[in-house]
């Protein structure tokens, strides 16, 4: 197999069928070790075609119509692909159940899928329990500001938190979760802003200094945070463990900041 992006390559590890991947993203940073072990012979919207074709793969997995030209070059040189298009904190496990039953490991994708499913309710039954719920904005990408895909605002609602633009999240493709007016952030008022910047480095600074956005709550009160896009970009096991507990912690955090 041939892992397009990071989420197949990561659940494949988890369930002891690594040897399987021939080759990986250049984007894959979980597990570690697969980036030792495994050639890296795509990007996310871009493939080393003649490398993966060396490979020998029987099955090239992928996510999303942005990869799908990349999976229509691989099939019209005989590859089968599978490209999955989940959007959803469900989708992500109903992902990684059809990924495990694909390579013969049901079982075991089951336990994993229940393992996370344990998880996310113990986050969610820790939230309930907070004294006060902040009003969050995620923000994907800065120029143009895009809000967060559906499985990261269900994750922000797990941890504790409201996503204020929940329109947006319901909304497959990025374009569809432009910020069209950035004031519209600074009426809707977060308490809390968590940035992720889809592979560079978030600046909080740069944010802070938008027209206007100092009299946001989140702002005013220095609460911008980053998630590293890995653990919260990647609609697979990393955004159910790592991702989520990291917006929990941040989240926890905040209402103890602001109990009574």
């Amino acid at each position: 197999m041939v892992c397009l992006t990071e989420e197949p390559t990561e659940t494949l590890y988890l369930l002891g069928e690594q040897d399987r991947i021939v080759g990986i993203s250049g984007f894959t940073v979980r597990p570690p070790r697969a980036r030792k072990e495994k050639p890296k012979v795509s990007a996310f919207t871009s493939a080393k075609i003649g490398e993966i074709l060396k490979l020998e793969p029987d099955l090239a997995i992928g996510f999303s119509d942005i990869q799908a030209d990349i999976a229509a070059e691989l099939v019209r040189h005989g590859v089968e692909v599978w490209i999955a298009n989940h959007r959803s904190v469900d989708g992500i496990l109903d992902y990684i159940g059809r990924l495990g039953a694909l390579v013969g490991a049901a079982g075991r994708a089951q336990a994993l899928v229940a393992g996370l499913r344990a998880g996310l309710d113990a986050i969610a039954a820790e939230a309930a329990r907070l004294p006060r719920r902040p009003r969050v904005y995620f923000e994907e990408w800065d120029a143009p500001q895009i809000t967060g895909i559906r499985w990261v605002a269900e994750l922000v609602r797990i941890a504790g938190g409201d996503d204020i633009f929940p329109e947006h999240a319901a909304m497959s493709l990025a374009k569809d979760r432009i910020i069209a007016d950035p004031s519209e952030v600074v009426r809707r008022a977060p308490d809390l802003i968590l940035g992720s910047w889809c592979g560079k480095r978030f600046r909080p600074e740069k944010l802070a200094a938008r027209p206007g956005w100092d009299s946001i709550p989140a702002v005013r009160d220095g609460e911008l945070h980053e998630i590293k896009s890995p653990i919260i970009l990647q609609p697979g096991p990393a955004a159910l463990t790592a991702g989520v507990g990291e917006i929990a912690r941040i989240i926890r955090q905040w209402a103890e900041r602001h109990a009574g």
